[in-house]
């Protein structure tokens, strides 16, 4: 067996270097000791053990190490001695280190003891020595230590170092997270596609089990044997995986939320069940738990999404640098200002930190605890509400309390927490619903499908409540519509509301307002860096150092370009004028009405100089320099200021061992530079690489951490078939930036036969067109699975970072975000066009509101405006859609919870949204968005008055119906008088025509006496 040597001096240099920067939290120690004695097979938790596994990557029983500042000291066995050898990588960077091999000979081990001890005397004072006071081993090697300790002349001082050594291990490196990831995909995989389905089919199936025997099947599914049907990873090693604890089933009213909790005896109950388990992969704990809910009361869904809300704004809010008694008073501040009557219910600690240990004690996140969550830790975020009293509650001895459990892996990075765990926590998908039309007690579940799905983007409820229990009630149920807009009325006093709180006491408005900086530029630092054209005190342009050189009363004044404003000039006569205007304050500087920031606005500016001079061709040679030199300087300014938002990205980690998974012939959107070729995308340990065929320095790399959404476009009705990346952060493919990397394949070649690979033959006749639609079907279908598995194996190797998304055509409608009418697709997290550039990619999670414009009677077509939570992005156009697709977008929009408005015109976004960005907090505090639904509430109005008028004209229809009998009586002559008079003033058509007729043959008459004329004479 050989140890990984690497890895292992690079971990005691981290230790050491973090004793001598934290000398208080090791006690002062002047070294480090370490023993342990036998192995125990049961799960156990000691620092001294979790230490050598850190390092090692195996436990050593019966093993001392000995840290000094300078030098590592191994004691152990022959066979484990031989083994700690194989860390010597002949490096000049690693820590020296020595093994002493005990033998059978006691005279001899004990001299090998008395030999560390002099080690320990010293090193630095010799006098403390730090260990783990709370690990207590037994056995042989224990004993004889502690007799030449106490043989040993010099008496030591021991301290204890175990917060020190938990600081030291806290953070994690790149190999550890990799292993922690594996460990958060195996306990969410557990969750959702084992206890999650066998809880529900023996609910279902009203089987009885016991809590123990649950736990007891949960723990035995942890095998090879259910790699397929569980679908574990593929990088992941079951063997190299194991339990943390016992997972963790309670239900029926007896809830225990303690990390230390075991199941008890009793059977499952159809209530409220808590399932809490964790997996460790190569020694490194995760943990994951979920509450989930049998047909539910409104207090109980009220109270597990505000449990889900309350987990969310801690996320917000887990950061580098954070303490843990801090993260804990932000959870308790939020439910005292939320709901203050859940406050008695809420746990004393909302987690810890978590690693090799499950459990770090000097790193639990409650009230009194000062210690720093840094970059680089895990931790466990606990959130949960205990026995709370249900006032509706039918059954005493079950249901007259519950319990609500919710807690997830997460990693703090520098600007935001990352949740490894990804099982399903929304209240539609933790929750089941009970048909109870039978008059027994039998409960028959109804789950709903997409309740372990992704989120389904198409327009229908999202809820497996059987909301009608007779016949009768079906009538009552409201129309879809009106549904609609009242999930919409939800959804907007929902975006009000986090607005308010958002925005309350001028937060955020650092976010949303863009100020402009004040740019200091130097020409010159010295005298003598000004050029030499400057003795004869005329105008130079310095184009090394963008500055123009004025005379000014025989003073050589340098101008940096960038305060030159514009430059005319005028020819008069003999004489040209050259006018230099200024930039000054007050002054716009280009179409969005900016103006130019300065230092101090009270001091004197010059806002414009002129010259005269005879000479016109050098002032013609002068206009034109600094024309150029300002149209140059712009244009660097430009490309500066497109190439701010580029990041470094991290290198690409190659797969060398073995091959990578690899899709051939496929090209790519932005092309390589030269002629277009296919190439091969591969995937590799941190990212995927596309690499042309032609040149090796021709390749693309995308990092798994830049890619924001992975989306495989099948090729039906489609000319290609893609693999389509959208990036966090845009890249440079050779000299040019882009967010969007497209792989693609042409479905079809026409001078190929896709089976044999022959040309094809002029083929004529039906037989033959349909053997070409079959093939051509059969070609599709096998791009399409080669495609989408080279997906989802991306998916897999990425370690849940990236998720494969997929278009919904069925729910796609036509607009044009650009220039050109085009199919715009949803997906479960965007709205996309991929088939052609410019590409559209819009995050659903990023938008605030929608609005419909142009929907009005008698319009065939309507915009919609997507306007996102980041105020300062300009919202997005999508243009002339069909009127026929309205109530289908609504229903999209609003399955999607995504609040919409609707009015009859165009509206103005960048004056509204220069508006809202000017105070944010005002807009809000003025109702938000609800300047833009005024318009359809007048309209509901209108209606609703039409209605009322219709009804009071059938409740007198009597009365009318006898008054127009009057009327028309009346009036009867006065109409058959405006008749007359109209058949006087006016003839029809039959009379017009025969009119037309006479002088018809009226002229042809004349027409023939005169030819008669001309005959005779």
């Amino acid at each position: 067996m050989m140890l990984e040597g690497k890895l292992f001096h690079k971990r005691v240099q981290t230790l050491i270097n973090y004793w001598k920067n934290n000398q208080e939290e090791f006690g002062n120690a002047d070294s480090l000791l370490f023993v342990t004695g036998t192995s125990d097979d049961e799960i156990s938790y000691q620092k001294t053990i979790s230490l050598q596994i850190w390092l090692l990557g195996y436990e050593f029983p019966e093993t001392l190490i000995l840290i000094t500042m300078d030098k590592v000291y191994f004691v152990t066995s022959q066979k484990k001695g031989k083994i700690l050898e194989t860390l010597d990588n002949k490096s000049d960077k690693q820590v020296p280190f020595e093994v002493f091999k005990r033998t059978k000979d006691s005279a001899y081990n004990a001299g090998q003891f008395k030999t560390l001890l002099n080690c320990i005397s010293k090193s630095q004072n010799g006098k403390i020595v730090g260990i783990i006071q709370k690990d207590n081993f037994e056995g042989k090697f224990i004993k004889e230590w502690k007799e030449a300790l106490e043989s040993y002349p010099t008496k030591f001082e021991f301290t204890d170092i175990a917060v020190g050594l938990s600081s030291a291990m806290a953070p994690k490196d790149d190999e550890e997270i990799r292993n922690i990831k594996i460990a958060a995909k195996l306990s969410s995989i557990m969750m959702k596609n084992y206890f999650t389905e066998e809880m529900t089919s023996i609910i279902d199936e009203e089987k009885q089990i016991k809590h123990e025997k649950f736990t007891e099947n949960i723990e035995n599914a942890l095998d090879e044997s259910m790699r397929s049907k569980l679908k574990f990873p593929s990088d992941a090693s079951i063997d190299m995986a194991d339990w943390c604890y016992p997972p963790i089933v309670q239900s029926g009213g007896v809830y225990d939320l303690k990390p230390s909790a075991v199941s008890n005896n009793d059977y499952l109950h159809a209530d409220t069940i808590i399932c809490s388990l964790g997996v460790r992969y190569k020694s490194y704990c995760t943990n994951i738990s979920r509450t989930f809910l049998i047909d539910p009361k409104k207090s109980k869904e009220k109270n597990y999404i505000f449990l889900v809300q309350l987990q969310n704004y801690l996320i917000d809010h887990i950061r580098d640098g954070i303490i843990c008694k801090d993260l804990y008073q932000l959870a308790k501040s939020y439910i005292q200002k939320k709901r203050p009557d859940l406050d008695k219910y809420f746990l004393k600690n909302i987690g810890f930190v978590t690693g090799i240990e499950f459990r770090e004690s000097s790193y639990i996140i409650k009230n009194k605890n000062n210690r720093e969550l840094k970059a680089g830790m895990i931790i466990n975020l606990v959130l949960g509400l205990h026995n709370i009293e249900d006032p509706t509650a039918t059954n005493e001895k079950t249901n007259k309390v519950y319990s609500l459990l919710l807690s997830d892996t997460i990693r703090i990075t520098h600007d935001m927490a990352i949740v490894l765990t990804d099982a399903k926590k929304d209240f539609t998908e933790i929750s089941f619903f009970f048909q109870t039309d039978e008059p027994q007690n039998k409960k028959e579940v109804k789950v709903s499908q997409d309740s372990r799905s992704s989120r389904d983007v198409s327009p229908k409820v999202k809820t497996a409540i059987i909301s009608a229990k007779t016949r009768g009630e079906e009538n009552d149920e409201m129309t879809a519509d009106q549904r609609r807009r009242q999930h919409q009325q939800q959804l907007a006093a929902q975006k009000q509301s986090e607005g308010l709180s958002r925005f309350s006491g001028g937060k955020g408005a650092s976010q949303t307002q863009a100020k402009a900086i004040f740019k200091r530029v130097e020409s010159y630092r010295k005298e003598t860096q000004l050029p030499k054209q400057i003795r004869s005190l005329q105008i130079v342009v310095d184009e090394r150092n963008e500055s123009i050189i004025l005379p000014i009363y025989g003073f050589a004044v340098p101008f940096h370009i960038s305060t030159i404003k514009n430059i005319s000039k005028n020819d008069e006569g003999e004489f040209i004028y050259l006018r230099f205007n200024f930039i000054t304050p007050g002054q716009t500087t280009g179409k969005k009405d900016e103006t130019m920031p300065f230092e101090d606005t009270s001091a004197t500016f010059i806002r414009s100089i002129s010259y005269r001079s005879a000479e016109h061709g050098r002032f013609t040679e002068i206009y034109k320099s600094i024309v150029e030199l300002k149209k140059n300087v712009a244009k660097r300014e430009a490309e500066r200021k497109e190439m701010a938002d580029l990041v470094e990205q991290d290198k690409l980690i190659e797969i060398r061992a073995r091959r990578p998974p690899r899709l051939g012939e496929v090209f790519s959107r932005p092309a390589l530079e030269g002629k277009r070729l296919p190439g091969d995308l591969e995937i590799h340990t941190n990212g995927i690489r596309y690499q042309g065929q032609i040149r090796s320095g021709q390749r693309i790399d995308l990092l798994f951490s830049n890619i924001k959404h992975l989306i495989f476009q099948p090729c039906d009705n489609e000319l290609i078939v893609i693999i389509h990346v959208h990036l966090k952060n845009p890249i440079m493919i050779g000299k040019k930036k882009t967010k969007d990397v497209q792989f693609y394949r042409e479905v079809t070649d026409a001078s190929y036969d896709e089976t044999g690979n022959r040309r094809r033959r002029y083929n004529y006749g039906d037989e033959d067109e349909l053997a070409a639609e079959h093939e051509e079907r059969l070609h599709r279908s096998q791009l399409n699975k080669e495609f989408q598995s080279f997906a989802e194996r991306i998916q897999e190797m990425s370690n849940g970072i990236v998720e494969v998304d997929i278009p919904y055509r069925r729910v796609g409608f036509y607009g044009v975000p650009f220039r050109q009418l085009v199919l715009l697709q949803p997906t479960t997290e965007c709205l996309v066009h991929l088939t052609d550039p410019p590409y559209l990619v819009i995050t659903l999670s990023e938008i605030e509101i929608a609005h419909l414009e142009r929907v009005q009677f008698g319009l065939k077509n309507f915009d919609l405006v997507f306007v996102f939570k980041d105020f300062q992005r300009t919202p997005i156009h999508i243009n002339t859609i069909p009127m026929a697709q309205l109530d289908n977008v609504k229903e999209w929009l609003d399955s999607m919870d995504i609040a919409f408005f609707e009015g009859p015109v165009n509206l103005n976004w960048s004056a509204i949204m220069k508006t809202i960005n000017e105070n944010p907090a005002a807009f809000f505090e003025d109702g938000g968005w609800k300047f833009l639904s005024i318009d359809t509430d007048d309209e509901d109005d209108m209606e609703e008055e039409e209605e009322e008028s219709e009804y009071e004209l059938s409740e007198e229809d009597d009365y009318s119906s006898s008054e127009s009998d009057y009327s028309s009586d009346e009036s009867s002559s006065s109409s058959s008088g405006s008749e007359e008079e109209s058949e006087e003033s006016g003839e029809d058509w039959d009379e017009l025509e025969r009119k037309a007729e006479r002088d018809d043959q009226k002229r042809k008459r004349k027409e023939e006496a005169s030819a008669n004329k001309r005959r005779r004479n």
